[in-house]
């Protein structure tokens, strides 16, 4: 993954995220999605969606299990965009 392709990711979803909640928590890489940004499934459905429209990639649902941080969510997508 280059540095270049992650932080263009990464600038995305934080931009995304902030939209999406109430919160006032500085969203960075480490931002946990659930404890601190409180994203349900819906919101995350809606992130997704979103996201595989901006990168033109398909996110399977049970690659989202193990996702917690923003920088998790990135790499997967970072991932499953080079393997397209």
């Amino acid at each position: 993954m280059t540095d270049n392709n992650y932080n263009e990711i990464i600038e995305l979803l934080c931009d995304r995220l902030s939209s999406l909640t109430d919160s006032e928590v500085s969203i960075t890489a480490e931002t946990n999605l659930i404890s601190e940004l409180s994203i349900d499934s819906v919101k995350l459905l809606n992130l997704i969606m979103e996201i595989e429209d901006a990168f033109d990639i398909s996110i399977p649902i049970n690659a989202l299990a193990d996702v917690q941080t923003v920088h998790e969510l990135a790499s997967l997508i970072s991932k499953i965009k080079s393997a397209s």
